[in-house]
């Protein structure tokens, strides 16, 4: 009885006490889920298709809009799954990865924005050796560094969750599978997958943090040493993007922390809606930011329509 209860699939979670608006609620995730792709998508055409772009700062953008991709792509199957169709059953497998993947793609995020803070620092700090220093073959190493440190560093706690018995309820609070919430339904000592994302998080996300912080106030003390006005100004549009883009991952990680930590009181949904803002908004909001920001996008933006009305 205990091996069959053990085995059984788990079962993902909408919105609990509106499941009757689910489909209302499917189309507002259709439409961010699409609008994700399509601008994460077309940026990353854009960079491929335009040699102007072909630099360091626009490969680690590209590497940035692949990422919010692959967390898009791994997650809406089973959130559009239960919204539209109330498909909630996942095969414990198929759940272990799905929350492999979600974590790891987190720590990945925070490497390249990592990347693009110390890609800043060069090229302001000491812009006569930026392409002697940011060659081709060293952002390589870096994305490749990236990767390898967020897939490797989520297999020590993801791991034993193939193992681990579940005996009680197989109901996770979310329409895709999270570590903390799968490790909470087994019966076993799981010590170590509540301390190992502690030390992981002070170790990549924290850290980041602080380097990220240390290298703009260096930039901010070069740039306040410049004489002109208006080399000020254009080495602070270099930033501002990539400040935003900090700020919009980072609050969301903090705020979805506060949510878990001290949040225990507050509606589920609250809980249920943090997370979706966490997964979806970043994703959002990087393309349209460097959009904004970068007239080379923009420039790249314009000749891309200009040529599809023309055909």
């Amino acid at each position: 009885m205990w091996s069959n209860i053990s085995a059984a699939p788990f079962l993902l979670t909408g919105f609990p006490g509106l499941e009757e608006a689910h489909p209302w609620i499917s189309i507002l995730f259709f439409v961010v889920y699409v609008s994700v792709l399509l601008v994460n998508g077309t940026l990353l055409y854009l960079i491929k298709d335009n040699h102007s772009l072909h630099e360091p700062m626009y490969y680690f953008l590209a590497m940035l809009a692949g990422t919010d991709l692959m967390v898009t792509l791994t997650t809406m199957p089973t959130v559009m799954g239960v919204l539209w169709v109330n498909h909630r059953e996942i095969s414990q497998g198929s759940c272990f990865l799905q929350a492999y993947i979600i974590h790891s793609l987190s720590i990945v995020e925070s490497g390249v924005l990592l990347a693009m803070a110390y890609d800043r620092f060069i090229a302001i700090r000491t812009p006569l050796m930026y392409t002697s220093i940011l060659t081709n073959y060293w952002v390589m190493k870096v994305g490749l560094g990236v990767l390898m440190r967020g897939f490797l560093s989520l297999l020590p706690p993801i791991l034993p969750l193939s193992w681990f018995p579940y005996c009680h309820s197989h109901v996770l609070s979310h329409a895709f599978c999270l570590h903390q919430d799968v490790m909470k339904l087994a019966c076993a000592d799981i010590t170590f997958n509540r301390v190992f994302p502690v030390i992981l998080v002070a170790l990549t996300f924290f850290l980041d943090v602080l380097i990220i912080l240390f290298s703009y106030i260096l930039i901010l003390k070069t740039v306040m040493g410049v004489a002109s006005r208006e080399e000020r100004t254009k080495a602070f549009n270099t930033c501002v993007s990539h400040i935003s883009c900090v700020l919009v991952f980072y609050i969301t990680v903090i705020g979805l922390t506060f949510i878990h930590r001290f949040g225990k009181h507050a509606p589920h949904v609250v809980h249920i809606t943090m997370s979706y803002v966490y997964f979806l908004f970043p994703p959002f909001m990087n393309p349209i930011i460097y959009s904004i920001k970068i007239k080379q996008i923009q420039r790249s933006i314009i000749r891309l329509f200009s040529v599809r009305s023309r055909a």
